[in-house]
């Protein structure tokens, strides 16, 4: 093997994956070797979502010596690592670096009304020039003032806020930082210039006291501390990179570098990325535009809230028979659903899901919107429901291809990456309903891949990312579209895409219910 190596490790919603590979990043030989562990995640409330830093340091721990003991490699070996990370958690901390309270997550939409309140105060023509985004109840500064409201105590010892991966930084090396590409989804980030903005700042009067230093996503922003060294068995001494977004670094760790290049992720949310050569927004504020960890590129973002969230909560609601007989066979439950989802046709007997089980981002930018099951008869079956899950959250991702070209975006080609990419079927109904070739890209590692490459180029290994990603190309001749299919499922996406109108007062009515 290899004699020197990188980690790249990804913070996820579910779980911490470490994947090991050679510093001259040379896959073709075979050599990366991941490992991933699980943590829980907490829904105190209806709509709310937490999780406990401490479980992601543990997790993280427990994953890096156990892909060190799989690997057979000794920790001072290792050259070099990066984090990629969800994006948006309100990680609060004390002046001596301790947790004040559960992270509120990406997907928690307690802080609606802090959004609406953002843009009474601030107006949506101004926030777009400030910081490139509407104020969404996901963001990170709509829940910092949620916690000004409801818990003061708690606010008044706020030394720093971190994202979720800069915590694991902070942890590896006592240092506080963060980078430009996750400190775009905070609202308090001006995008086009890549730094703090003192004027959302001063607006949400938010000290800019406690937000840590943004800097370059391949910059070396600290080093392994020697009571980590022991823990974990790295170095002491180790450079640890910044890193980047969950979405950036899958996108970098899939070739999604330039303009002309789309990304769709499958992952506990669905996205779609596609880059830019100046920071474009969406005068709708439909999707994001946040900063890419390539220097002077940036992206367009959307986001469903639940794509792989809506398969977990059916097979997990709907489905624990076959989650049981998964286990118990050494399947994966989700082939096994898929399995049944194909004996179905396409459109699933005009059954509908919408797949807004957490609110949703794009393109709707509504928090109390919650999942809907519509068509529901006598004659569906197991099958249809869990095929109109898949094509639910299908049609959601097509929403935001649909807005992107609008803005002028070409699509021609659509790549696709995590846990749902691993379904020949649904890549198949991917390249159905966006009417494209689709391709799976360069393996399943996605951001993990992508930090590890943050990592060769902070070290110096390769002098840019463009460069280091050249090896990273998919292969993959993709799937087309087939005619007939596709032409029927532009006509369930116009009536998917009917539903939410007919039933966003209903959502908010329903948020005014007692439970």
């Amino acid at each position: 093997m290899s004699e020197s190596f990188l980690l790249g490790i990804d913070l996820g919603t579910t779980g911490v994956k470490v994947l090991l590979l050679p510093s001259d990043l040379g896959l073709e030989r075979g050599e990366s070797v991941e490992a991933t562990v699980e943590y829980p995640l907490s829904f105190p409330h209806p709509g709310w979502s937490e999780q406990n830093p401490h479980d992601w340091w543990r997790g993280t721990i427990r994953a890096i010596r156990t892909v060190l003991d799989r690997a057979q490699v000794d920790g001072r070996r290792i050259v070099g690592l990066a984090l990629s990370g969800q994006m948006h958690g309100a990680t609060l901390l004390d002046g001596r670096g301790g947790v004040l309270r559960p992270c509120i997550l990406w997907n928690d939409q307690r802080s609606a009304r802090q959004c609406r309140e953002i843009e009474d105060r601030v107006g949506l023509s101004q926030l777009l020039k400030w910081v490139g985004n509407r104020a969404l109840a996901g963001f990170t500064a709509p829940k910092l003032l949620w916690v000004r409201a409801n818990e003061p105590e708690v606010y008044e010892r706020i030394a720093t806020v971190l994202l979720p991966k800069d915590y694991i930084n902070f942890r590896l090396t006592g240092e506080l930082a963060t980078e430009y590409s996750d400190a775009s989804g905070t609202l308090l980030f001006d995008v086009a210039n890549r730094r703090w903005s003192a004027e959302m700042l001063k607006a949400l009067e938010i000290s800019p006291r406690i937000l840590p230093e943004a800097l370059p996503s391949t910059s070396v922003m600290g080093r392994v501390s020697a009571e980590v060294a022991s823990l974990t068995g790295l170095a002491a001494g180790t450079p640890v990179v910044a890193g980047g977004a969950d979405n950036a670094c899958a996108a970098v760790g899939t070739g999604i570098l330039a303009p002309g290049d789309v990304l769709t992720s499958l992952g506990t949310s669905g996205t779609v990325v596609a880059p830019t050569a100046a920071p474009r927004v969406d005068p709708g504020a439909r999707v994001h535009t946040f900063c890419h960890v390539v220097p002077d590129v940036w992206y367009l973002m959307g986001v469903v809230l639940s794509a792989g969230g809506s398969l977990r909560w059916f097979r997990d609601v709907l489905a624990a028979e076959v989650q049981a007989r998964a286990e118990a066979e050494g399947y994966d439950a989700y082939d096994l659903l898929m399995v049944e989802a194909e004996t179905v046709p396409p459109g699933s007997e005009r059954l509908f899901f919408l797949p807004y089980l957490t609110g949703e981002r794009t393109p709707h930018g509504d928090a109390l919107a919650r999942g809907v099951f519509f068509g529901l008869s006598p004659a569906h079956s197991r099958g249809h429901l869990f095929r109109s899950v898949v094509e639910g959250v299908t049609f959601a991702l097509a929403d935001s291809i649909a807005i992107m070209r609008e803005l002028g975006i070409r699509t021609g080609v659509v790549s696709v990456t995590g846990g749902g990419a691993r379904s020949l079927t649904w890549r198949q109904i991917l390249a159905d309903v966006f009417g494209v070739r689709v391709r799976l890209a360069h393996g399943s590692a996605g951001p993990a891949l992508g930090a590890a490459l943050l990592a060769a180029v902070g070290i110096g290994t390769f002098s840019g990312i463009p460069q280091a990603a050249q090896q990273l190309k998919s292969r993959d001749v993709g799937l087309e579209p087939r005619p007939e299919v596709a032409r029927l499922y532009r006509s369930y996406h116009a009536q998917f895409d009917s539903l939410y109108p007919r039933l966003k007062d209903s959502f908010a009515q329903l948020a005014t219910l007692e439970s």
